[in-house]
């Protein structure tokens, strides 16, 4: 077992710096005999741990091996199985049971008393023994040297001291002494017994040394003693001299106390006073109102400049004292109070007094207003509201002052405000909507033709009289057939581009006439106010108030101004009641200009358009922008009535059964549709919705260009189709309208088409016997019959062929010709002349079946000597007399 150990430890523990005190043999119970070795071990570090280590032979069984390691704190159990009778069996109670059978009895009480030791030593929490003798735990098991490790001068049982620290290590200056000793005696590694006997030589030298040392030091002591004594008197006498002194101390200590004490109160005294003394000057420096401040708020002049001043800069020295901010306490002063309540007194004063002064001014600079009224009515102007705007501006730093203090009266100065302003402007905005009727309507005649009279011009009755007016018929092409762009039984026709020009100038001057007036009103609102204008950060808005009445916001008692993300919607709130007749106003100047023409929703589109570009870039929020871009909204939608409208006009043509078609009326209509429009729309922001009109006007003319062809019966459908659709290329060619880019391609295919199509069947009746024949040589060769037979056939033999071309002689295909020159000339109108274009190609036509017949005659009776009695040249020259003649 002893060789076992010695392994163990080399192999196994001194690599891991463990040292091994206990092993036993065992093997597991129940099993057969596969014996290892439960080790207990300790670490040579410190903290010290305690392990208890299972090793096992290797299969060579040349070498051990570690195989697995406990804790032995996590050691609950160790049961001996019998206390009384020997038994190898035990159980060690880890996380599961493991049961052991060790070789011998011996062997397992030594490991279970080790580890009772280990246990007793490093383990606060203690193991249960359990069927263990209570002798076994008492008593220290006998330590051989079979039970140390080779080169380990230590016991594992010889006693709690022994099982951790028998071995001690030498310092390096106990080592260095030592090697100094052995150095200075030669036999010290030689003769170990003789250096011994050395050293107990020298020892018991300097023993005697020390003995006689502390002998002779005796008589030293004796006199220290005494040393000792006297000195100990003289420190009992310095002691009572020292209580004499803290006695005649205590009472100067007392003396000292008390003036120090006095000093003290005088100090916080003095503290006291100071500190007085500035609350004071505090209070008189910031709550008292100069006697001129108090003049000017109680009887200060309220109309002239140098009074608002003085106002202003009383005011803004009573809200400084109002709003001083008192140090805890001065609230309970009286005549902090006494101070406080005058100033209430004397803000409700000057509040209430401003209040009635502004009232004032605004009824007196509305009558001041009023008497302008007169010289704006007969002209396209709004009167100027700068010089009002001017003067009540001087109150806009009382206003913010009033805003601050008593919002209730700010309130109700600006529902007064807003109540008579938009009377005001209502009666300024009607007279000059007014003004721009008559303008537009035209001139005194035609005013009365409208029911226009009274000495403002006001516009009476203007919708059922516009309704019954009629415009005479011009007489020419569209007068025949029912107007695409009748509106109101007024025709677009009949109105010519200086009207329209003078409507367009008088649309653009009231826009520029509106917009100025608002821009300077909401200006004049947001200083006068003291409003935010811009957009300010995004906060909860208010409920506003409705235009009938009531307060601005209902979130806001009296006396609370509101916040300021709500003051941007309090401008345009103000805004809507004040001005709030201008966009009916010019919803019936758009009804009006439309009924007048239909064509004016172009013009009004681009207007109202740019002006709301404009406005938006300034403040897309704003009162001016919201009013013009509802207004555009009714503009845009009547000119989609407008576009609408022509195309159901479109469709509800009616074409005369006895007058050849021509160039149909809303072909023509596009025409100048298109031309006006380019010329409005050019550079126009709103392009785009030109362009969507284009696109549905020209689907519908193409679908009812088509369908009046079908339906005509006085003229070709070819020729309806071919000559509508060169006039639709045409225009679009000349206007060069890019989104209608596929369109124009798609009317000149349609032309070029039917053009041909009408050329072919034209043709087919001035040599319409020879034209028979060749046809059924064709079919002949088609069917099989090589072309030089052909002429073997009966009915297309040579003699049969000589036959009818002698039927077409060149006077008789001349006469054809004029017959054909006559019925085109028929078929085609005048407007689009394309007579000689239509003749040109049947010409070409001619020419190419004339060598088309040649060159059947060639191929199918050659040699024959046969040929058409007229040639090319006589079809050039029969075409070009008759053109000429015609």
């Amino acid at each position: 077992m002893t060789a076992i150990k010695h392994a163990l430890q080399r192999d196994i523990f001194t690599p891991n710096d463990e040292r091994l005190l206990s092993i036993v043999n065992v093997c597991k119970a129940g099993k057969k005999k596969k014996n290892c070795f439960l080790c207990a071990t300790v670490t040579t570090e410190r903290p010290v741990q305690v392990k208890m280590v299972k090793v096992k032979k290797s299969d060579k069984g040349d070498f051990y091996k570690r195989q697995i390691a406990w804790a032995l704190r996590d050691l609950a159990v160790v049961d001996a199985k019998d206390a009384i009778k020997e038994n190898p069996e035990f159980d060690l109670h880890f996380e599961k049971i493991y049961k052991w059978v060790a070789s011998s009895t011996a062997e397992k009480n030594a490991f279970i008393s080790c580890i009772w030791k280990l246990n007793q030593r490093y383990l606060r929490k203690k193991i249960d023994f359990v069927n263990v003798s209570s002798q076994l735990l008492e008593e220290l098991p006998k330590v051989t040297e079979e039970s140390v490790p080779s080169g380990e001068n230590q016991s594992v049982t010889g006693g709690d001291e022994e099982v951790v620290d028998v071995y001690q290590e030498l310092n390096a200056r106990e080592e260095q002494d030592i090697e100094i000793m052995m150095e200075g005696c030669e036999c010290a590694i030689s003769n170990a017994e003789a250096f011994a006997e050395r050293l107990s030589r020298e020892l018991q030298v300097l023993d005697g040394a020390n003995i006689q040392s502390i002998m002779a030091s005796e008589k030293q002591v004796n006199i220290l003693m005494k040393l000792l004594d006297e000195a100990l008197k003289e420190v009992d006498q310095i002691e009572l001299k020292l209580s004499s002194y803290e006695e005649m101390l205590q009472s100067v200590k007392e003396q000292m106390d008390q003036i120090s004490e006095s000093n003290h109160l005088i100090h916080l005294s003095n503290t006291n006073n100071v500190k007085l003394l500035s609350e004071i000057e505090f209070l008189v420096n910031h709550m008292d109102l100069a006697k001129g401040h108090i003049k000017a708020l109680q009887e200060g002049d309220l109309s002239s400049s140098r009074g608002i001043e003085a106002c202003t800069n009383a005011a803004d020295a009573l809200l400084q004292c109002m709003n001083v901010a008192l140090r805890p306490g001065h609230d309970m002063l009286q005549a902090v109070k006494q101070q406080q309540q005058r100033f209430s007194d004397l803000r409700e004063q000057f509040a209430r007094r401003l209040a009635s002064h502004l009232n004032n001014v605004f009824v007196q600079q509305g009558h001041d207003q009023s008497s302008t009224l007169a010289q704006h009515s007969v002209e396209l102007a709004l009167p100027n509201h700068h010089p009002f705007h001017r003067d009540l501006l001087r109150y806009a730093k009382l206003m913010e002052w009033l805003k601050n203090t008593d919002y209730g009266k700010y309130e109700g100065l600006t529902k007064n405000y807003m109540d008579y302003l938009s009377r005001l402007y209502e009666r300024e905005i009607k007279d000059f909507f007014e003004v721009a009727k008559i303008k537009m309507t035209g001139t005194t005649k035609e005013s009365k033709k409208f029911g226009l009279h009274g000495s403002s011009g006001k516009l009476t009755g203007s919708t059922s009289s516009l309704n019954k007016l009629s415009v005479q018929s011009s007489g020419n092409r569209r007068s025949q057939s029912s107007s695409l762009l009748d509106m109101g039984n007024m025709s677009a026709s009949d109105l010519d581009v200086a009207d329209r020009t003078k409507f367009d100038k008088i649309f653009e001057q009231v826009l520029s006439e509106l917009e100025p007036l608002c821009l300077a009103e909401q200006d004049f609102i947001s200083k006068f106010f003291k409003l935010q204008q811009h957009q300010s950060m995004p906060g909860t808005m208010t409920e506003a108030e409705d235009l009938d009445g009531g307060t601005l916001s209902r979130q806001h008692n009296a006396g609370v101004p509101p916040p300021v993300s709500s003051e941007k919607d309090m401008i345009r709130q103000m805004m809507i009641k004040i001005f709030r007749c201008i966009e009916p106003e010019l919803n019936n100047l758009i009804a009006l200009g439309d009924k007048i023409d239909s064509f004016n929703s172009l013009y009004m589109l681009v207007k109202m358009s740019h002006h709301v570009w404009t406005a938006q870039n300034v403040d897309p929020a704003s009162f001016l922008s919201t009013t013009l871009g509802n207004v555009l909204v009714t503009v845009k939608r009547n000119f989609d009535k407008c576009i609408s409208n022509q195309i159901r006009q479109m469709e509800e043509v009616k074409i005369s059964k006895k007058s050849k078609v021509g160039i149909l009326p809303f072909v023509a209509e596009f025409e100048e549709f298109a031309g006006l429009a380019e010329s409005i729309f050019k550079n126009a922001e709103r392009r785009g919705d030109l362009d969507k009109a284009y696109t549905k006007l020209i689907r519908g003319v193409f679908v009812n260009v088509e369908k009046v062809a079908n339906e005509s019966q006085k003229t070709p459908r070819d020729v309806v189709m071919m000559e509508n659709f060169h006039h639709i290329f045409a225009t679009l060619s000349r206007l060069k309208i890019s989104c209608l880019e596929a369109e124009k391609k798609e009317a000149k295919q349609k032309y070029t088409d039917h053009l041909q199509s009408y050329v072919i069947y034209s043709l087919g009746q001035p040599l319409e016997k020879l034209n028979h024949f060749f046809e059924g040589v064709e079919a002949r060769v088609a069917q099989g019959i090589r072309e030089e037979e052909v002429s073997y056939q009966l009915a297309f033999n040579k003699q049969e062929l000589r036959k009818v071309i002698k039927e077409y002689p060149g006077k008789e295909v001349k006469k054809g010709l004029d017959n054909l020159y006559k019925k085109v000339d028929k078929h085609l109108c005048e407007e689009e002349n394309l007579l000689q274009v239509v003749w040109h190609s049947m010409q070409d036509e001619f020419i190419r079946q004339y060598k088309h017949f040649e060159g059947l005659i060639a191929r199918c009776y050659p040699g024959s000597g046969v040929t058409m009695e007229f040639t090319i040249q006589d079809i050039l020259d029969y075409c070009s007399s008759i053109a000429q003649s015609h």
